[in-house]
C-alpha cells in the first residue's frame, strides 16, 4: 500500500512504515492538485501537518482513499466529521508534541518577563551608544516565582506546561471544559517524583488572579474568539498573554487596543490569523513576540509524530509483507 506523507514524515516513521511493507511517498502535492495526485499514485493514506487540507471535495474524488493522518494536534484542516462518517479513518497524533509546545511557551514567559524580545530588537540598533539607556529600561523585569499561570485548555500540553511553571515556583490555575476539580501533575525531578494538585477555577476567577495566561484550545467550532475584548477588560492591569494554540484563539484586534492601552504587557503569539501571510501590524508591533507556528517543531516531536503515526497506520491497515 502506498502511503504520501505530503507534509513530510520524520526518517524513523519513514523507515517504520517501510519496515512492515508500506511504500511512503514524501514528494509535495500541490493544494490545488491534491485529489489528482492522490488518485495518479495510487494513494491509500495521507499524511499531513498543517500546510495541506484534506477536505470533503478530495475524499468524495478519492475513492481508494482509507486513511487520513495528521501529524500533530489540531485537525481544523481537515473535515474530520465528514471523513469518519464517510468510512475513513481519520487519526492524529494528541500527545507527541505536548512537551515541545509547552517548552516553547515557557520559553516565551521567561522572554516576556525579562524583556528579552525587545533587547535582542534594539540592543544590535543602539546597543553601542546606548547601553547605559537601554540597561535601566530592562531595569523592571520580574521573576516567574510566585507569579500565577492561568492555563485555558488543559489537554496534554497544557498539563505540560503545568509541570514547567511548578518547577519554576508559579502557582497555577486552569479552566477547561472537563468537569474535573481538580488534576495530580507529577513532577519528576533526578528520578524523584511527587504529586502536584492544581486547580480548576472559572473563566472569571482565571482572567482576574492570573499574571500570565496561556491558551491551549482547538478552534472554536463557531470561529469565535477565546479571548475577546470583553475578556481582556476582566484580566489583570499588566497581564502576558501567550497563544500557541490556533490562529484566532485570541481577537487580534482587540489585543492590539489592549497592548496600546497598556492593559497587556506583552503577548507572545506562535499562531495567527490569516496563516501563512500574518498581518503585518500584527507582527509588527513592539510588544509582540512572534514565532512562525512552531510549537511542535523539535527534532523529538517530530519523530514522536512519526513513530506514532506509523503504529496508527500499522494496527489499522495491518502489515504489508
Amino acid at each position: 500500500m502506498r502511503i504520501l506523507a505530503n507534509d513530510g514524515i520524520s526518517p524513523s516513521g519513514k523507515a517504520k512504515l517501510e519496515e512492515n511493507g508500506f511504500e511512503v511517498v514524501t514528494d509535495t502535492i500541490p493544494q490545488e492538485n491534491l485529489a489528482e495526485g492522490i488518485n495518479e499514485g495510487g494513494f491509500v493514506g495521507i499524511l499531513v501537518r498543517s500546510a495541506t487540507q484534506v477536505r470533503k471535495e478530495h475524499m468524495d474524488a478519492c475513492p481508494n482513499l482509507k486513511l487520513i493522518g495528521r501529524g500533530g494536534v489540531g485537525m481544523d484542516n481537515i473535515d474530520v466529521e465528514y471523513g469518519r462518517n464517510k468510512g475513513l479513518h481519520v487519526i492524529n497524533t494528541p500527545s507527541a508534541s505536548s512537551r515541545s509546545v509547552a517548552e516553547l511557551a515557557i520559553g516565551l514567559l521567561f522572554s516576556m518577563s525579562r524583556f528579552t524580545y525587545d533587547a535582542d530588537r534594539k540592543m544590535p540598533v543602539s546597543g553601542h551608544n546606548d547601553f547605559k539607556t537601554l540597561k535601566k529600561a530592562y531595569s523592571k523585569g520580574t521573576e516567574l516565582r510566585g507569579k500565577t499561570l492561568g492555563i485555558i485548555g488543559f489537554g496534554g500540553i497544557g498539563k505540560e506546561l503545568a509541570k514547567y511553571a511548578l518547577g519554576c515556583g508559579m502557582n497555577v490555575i486552569y479552566n477547561t471544559r472537563s468537569e474535573k476539580e481538580t488534576e495530580q501533575i507529577k513532577l519528576t525531578i533526578a528520578g524523584q517524583s511527587i504529586d502536584v494538585q492544581v486547580n480548576k477555577v472559572s473563566t472569571e476567577k482565571l482572567l482576574a488572579q492570573s499574571d500570565y495566561i496561556s491558551l491551549h484550545v482547538p478552534k472554536q467550532a463557531d470561529g469565535s474568539a477565546v479571548i475577546g475584548a470583553n475578556e481582556l477588560e476582566k484580566m489583570k492591569h499588566g497581564v502576558g498573554l501567550i497563544n500557541t494554540s490556533r490562529g484566532g484563539s485570541i481577537d487580534e484586534d482587540a489585543l492590539i487596543a489592549a497592548l496600546d492601552a497598556g492593559k497587556v504587557k506583552a503577548a507572545a503569539l506562535d499562531v495567527f490569523v490569516g496563516e501563512p501571510a500574518p498581518r503585518e501590524d500584527v507582527l509588527s508591533h513592539p510588544k509582540i513576540i512572534s514565532t512562525p507556528h512552531i510549537g511542535g517543531s523539535t527534532v523529538e516531536a517530530q519523530d514522536r509524530i512519526g513513530l506514532e503515526l506509523a503504529d496508527q497506520i500499522i494496527a489499522i491497515l495491518g502489515k504489508q509483507n
